[in-house]
């Protein structure tokens, strides 16, 4: 799991295509009381095991906000 602080912006070489997964999202609290985003994402179609989660982001509040910022930009 990754757990990220701040976003950088970084342009891409190139554009490659992406596989269609599901996606679930969660709200937790930290040690310190402080609440995240949980972002996982699932495995795609041809999966051998179907349903098994494949990544989780996590976002810090500072990071929820850049975000907030990037996707005000959009």
């Amino acid at each position: 799991m990754a757990l990220i602080n701040k976003l950088i912006h970084q342009a891409l070489e190139r554009d490659s295509k992406h596989t269609e997964v599901d996606c679930t999202y969660s709200f937790v609290v930290d040690d310190n009381g402080k609440q995240q985003l949980q972002i996982d994402t699932y495995g795609s179609s041809d999966r051998k095991i179907l349903g098994k989660k494949s990544q989780s982001i996590r976002f810090s509040p500072e990071a929820i906000e850049q975000l907030k910022q990037i996707l005000n930009k959009f």
